[in-house]
């Protein structure tokens, strides 16, 4: 009886270092993700909402002068379910944290976020003030930060090109939307008496319940 061969062809290649990473993998779909990302970063779909003064540089951008049609994203969309991007556009504050979310949750994969500014970054010159966020990154997934108080036009373009290359590298492969499971969605915060996330629960019940004990027992 004839013996059957244990290493593939393909494995000899994919292990010899004179062969180009681009062969090792499967040709036709290192093609496809150059055709998808291009026709993805070519035709991006802003949600249109402002939280502060970041916005009104927002809307300076896609007035005439800019021309965000070289970018193929003059498309600006009212509604979440027909948006892709959102840009956070201003001061996040505890009480639109939950609706941010909501709206977060209502795009369609793929989605991306761009936290415009520095109050959307790290809380601005309101930082310390009760009531505002200190970055839109501790409950949404930031793809681009731009900083600025408020960034110019063409801060906000280059945010722009450097989403676009960040999306030239992803895979159809690796991506999170064409993988088997639920989609990912993030809890709305719960705002009571502050902002609560719902994902660090666990962590609030421990510190309370160590609290209640330390508050229980005895001074030695």
């Amino acid at each position: 009886m004839a013996e059957v061969a244990t290493n593939h062809p393909m494995d000899e290649i994919k292990n010899d270092p004179r062969v180009p990473a681009e062969l090792n993998n499967n040709v036709f779909i290192t093609t496809l993700d150059k055709l998808y990302n291009w026709g993805r970063k070519r035709s991006m779909w802003p949600m249109l909402f402002g939280l502060a003064c970041c916005a009104i540089e927002m809307i300076c951008t896609a007035a005439s002068r800019h021309d965000l049609a070289r970018f193929g994203w003059e498309l600006m969309r009212p509604s979440p379910r027909q948006a892709d991007l959102m840009i956070v556009s201003g001061t996040v504050t505890k009480k639109m944290v939950p609706q941010i979310v909501r709206l977060y949750n209502q795009m369609p994969e793929p989605r991306y976020v761009i936290a415009m500014g520095a109050c959307a970054t790290s809380g601005g010159p309101f930082k310390e003030g009760y009531n505002v966020v200190s970055g839109i990154d501790k409950f949404l997934p930031v793809d681009v930060y731009i900083p600025g108080c408020p960034p110019r036009p063409e801060a906000l373009l280059h945010g722009f090109i450097k989403l676009q290359e960040k999306i030239e590298k992803q895979s159809l492969r690796t991506v999170s939307w064409y993988r088997k499971g639920e989609a990912t969605v993030v809890p709305v915060p719960v705002l009571g008496p502050d902002l609560t996330d719902l994902r660090r629960a666990q962590e609030i019940v421990g510190r309370v319940q160590a609290n209640q004990t330390e508050a229980v027992q005895p001074a030695a």
